[in-house]
């Protein structure tokens, strides 16, 4: 797997600077923001490879170029900006396992005034990552929290997707998860 994983990050971070030149230089904005947005993902395989350090810099990078783009200025509708580092930044603790970092981050990046400008299967797909902090730091109420925002946003990130099933499971399990939690997971067969 992590070879695998290292080759992704690889193809990621090629194709990113051969469409934002001289490590994503370009004064275009929208070449930015899809360098950027692919500097991002590459951030996050090396996060989800355990290579914090390579997350950490590659994320820091992508921010540099966020930036310059701004939030709600992404002409290709990648959803880049700083906000979208942000959250970024919350996943990739979330995958390096330091759900209390994530949390706290998460705290101020749903502040952003990008947030709202984020598609909604974006900020979904997003609260999903976030209910796995809040399960990661021993906080399954919250965490059931973001889980029924994601549903109310986009209900396929929940009702479909592997990993919002998954963590929907999770959280149903807990005793003390709220009844419409609960029917959720149930309604769709997880426990």
């Amino acid at each position: 797997m992590l070879r695998g994983s290292a080759r992704v990050r690889s193809v990621l971070l090629a194709a990113a600077y051969r469409i934002g030149p001289s490590g994503c230089d370009a004064a275009v904005v929208g070449a930015v923001s899809l360098c950027g947005a692919l500097v991002v993902q590459a951030g996050l395989v090396a996060a989800r490879c355990g290579e914090e350090r390579a997350s950490g810099e590659l994320l820091d990078e992508a921010a540099e170029m966020a930036v310059r783009v701004g939030d709600g200025f992404d002409l290709h509708r990648t959803g880049f900006g700083p906000t979208a580092v942000e959250l970024a930044r919350v996943t990739a603790a979330v995958e390096l396992g330091d759900g209390s970092v994530a949390v706290a981050r998460h705290r101020q990046a749903i502040r952003r005034g990008g947030w709202g400008v984020l598609p909604v299967e974006h900020r979904a797909a997003y609260l999903i990552d976030a209910a796995r902090a809040f399960l990661q730091a021993g906080d399954p109420a919250n965490a059931a929290r973001m889980l029924l925002n994601a549903e109310r946003l986009a209900p396929y990130e929940i009702r479909r997707r592997p990993v919002g099933r998954e963590v929907l499971a999770e959280v149903a399990r807990d005793p003390k998860a709220p009844a419409m939690i609960a029917e959720l997971a149930l309604s769709l067969g997880l426990v």
